[in-house]
Parts: C-alpha cells; sequence; structure tokens
C-alpha cells in the first residue's frame, strides 16, 4: 500500500500535467507526459521527497520550451 506522501506526489504529478498542458496547448499531451516522465526519472533517487514536484515541472518546462 502507498504511503500517504507517494499519493501527494503522484497527485502533485497530475496537477502538473494539467499545468504544463495549459501552459503549452502547442504540446501534445503525449510530449507532456514523456516530459514529466523524464523528470521523475532524474529525481527517482532523491531522498527528500518534499521539492520533487517543482524540481520536476522546472525540468517539464525546460525540456517543453525547447532548452534541454
Amino acid at each position: 500500500m502507498p504511503d500517504d506522501k507517494s499519493i501527494d506526489e503522484e497527485k502533485a504529478l497530475a496537477e502538473i500535467v494539467e499545468r504544463l498542458q495549459e501552459r503549452f496547448p502547442e504540446a501534445s499531451r503525449e510530449d507532456v507526459l514523456a516530459a514529466v516522465d523524464y523528470g521523475r526519472t532524474a529525481f527517482k533517487s532523491a531522498k527528500v521527497r518534499d521539492f520533487v514536484p517543482v524540481l520536476i515541472e522546472k525540468e517539464a518546462k525546460a525540456r517543453l520550451k525547447g532548452k534541454r
């Protein structure tokens, strides 16, 4: 059974996907999901999880802007 923090992180990631879809309407949903998934993979081993959603969103924005 997942703990509360992992559920909160999943909810935050779902909200990030929705925000990025609104901010980058020219990007397909698949591209947004791929950018978020890349960030999720990059921070998978982070021991402190409190800021991981923020870092994932920042990474995904940069990828969708073409800066990474």
